[in-house]
């Protein structure tokens, strides 16, 4: 059975330490690797031009529009969504050759296996923590938001069984540091979408978010690092409502676009 052809699409920013072995999780399988670089002033462009990857310059200014744009300049239907710090198992290459050539659906959710340091965060609602990430690009698109995107496609979906490895932050340090960024971007989301956030749902989602993760999806089962996940999503959800009441009341101006 003859395989079908898969462009991988990167998106990627200074992210030198990461695109070795991400693009070496899938050389030699993928047809098509596709750098899109959002001015990068390390090497990544040096180290991704150097494996055969196909370089795309765009500035990230909105998640969703710069995926589409991303999926959009792929030449094969198949597009394998991938960041820097993802890796792509032998496993998944081999069940991803196994399912396209007769399958009906138009995109797959894929567990993520995703690492705090050394640390398999496998409790907490994390794992499989599956991502629609394989899709057949005329077929589907990304939500134009600028965080947490949604996915809309017209089709069913298929669940892949087999990993993709994510070594999201090499320590808590770096986690704290996105959540800073993320919650800003969410806040703003908010705020541009018109939604109404009292005070009431900025105090009961926080509550929500560390009792589901920690309780309702097993985060006690991993002890310690269990619980300071639940608290990171409790503090998530109050920090993105604190920016947003800064906004809304003109406390602080919104971030620039």
């Amino acid at each position: 059975m003859a395989k079908v052809p898969v462009s991988v699409v990167i998106i990627a920013k200074n992210e030198e330490e990461n695109m070795d072995a991400c693009i070496l999780s899938v050389k030699g399988w993928a047809d098509e690797v596709v750098l899109v670089n959002d001015n990068s002033t390390d090497r990544t462009v040096a180290i991704s031009a150097g494996h055969g990857a196909v370089i795309l310059n765009r500035t990230m200014d909105n998640e969703g529009i710069h995926r589409n744009w991303a999926a959009a300049q792929a030449k094969h239907e198949w597009v394998l969504y991938l960041d820097a710090d993802e890796r792509v198992t032998p496993e998944l290459r081999q069940e991803i050759d196994s399912i396209l050539p007769t399958t009906t659906h138009v995109v797959f959710s894929i567990p993520f296996r995703t690492y705090i340091g050394t640390y398999w965060v496998n409790h907490s609602g994390w794992y499989p923590g599956s991502k629609t990430r394989l899709v057949r690009k005329s077929l589907f698109r990304y939500e134009e938001a600028p965080v947490h995107p949604r996915v809309f496609y017209d089709g069913t979906c298929g669940h892949l069984t087999k990993d993709v490895i994510h070594y999201g932050y090499p320590d808590l340090a770096h986690f704290l540091a996105s959540l800073n960024r993320q919650t800003s971007l969410e806040a703003q989301k908010w705020v541009d979408t018109g939604r109404k956030m009292t005070m009431l749902v900025g105090f009961w989602r926080p509550a929500d978010r560390f009792f589901r993760s920690y309780i309702g999806k097993g985060g006690w089962k991993s002890g310690f690092m269990g619980f300071v996940i639940a608290f990171f999503a409790f503090l998530y959800q109050m920090m993105s409502y604190i920016k947003y009441y800064e906004i809304v009341r003109g406390i602080k101006p919104p971030p620039e676009k």
